[in-house]
């Protein structure tokens, strides 16, 4: 089964999109590809972070996290190559819309004092940071 927001996007968003921008061909319709979480984790801190880290994006997201490791050693960071320093979750297809739906019906509304998502967020290419 699809998910909801899914299914709102081809019912609704996209055919609407298409009338009012006039897309000549549906390729053109704007829509999501990929999301990704990503969690950065300072080096020095204790070898377990990164494994405490990657187990709650794995409980965020439902999907296995991948850790991310150092290309350079930066001396002023007490940095080696090859350290772990972070993690990260890609999300596509139907986990991404379910990801995108409990975040955009549940987690956002429940932030204190929420007043929205900035619009400065977006870069040039259509890519949008949260953070």
């Amino acid at each position: 089964m699809k998910a909801r927001l899914y299914e709102k996007y081809v019912n609704e968003v996209a055919p609407a999109l298409r009338d009012k921008r006039k897309y000549a061909n549906p390729h053109q319709v704007p829509r999501l590809k990929k999301i990704v979480v990503n969690m950065g984790i300072s080096a020095s801190l204790e070898k377990s972070a990164v494994d405490d880290a990657a187990k709650d994006l794995a409980l965020i997201t439902g999907r296995k996290a991948a850790t991310s490791k150092s290309k350079h050693s930066i001396a002023n960071f007490k940095l080696r190559e090859g350290q772990p320093i972070g993690c990260r979750v890609t999300l596509r297809r139907d986990a991404m819309y379910e990801f995108f739906d409990r975040l955009v019906a549940a987690a956002l509304p429940r932030i204190r004092d929420f007043r929205g998502l900035s619009v400065r967020s977006f870069d040039g290419r259509g890519n949008y940071s949260l953070g």
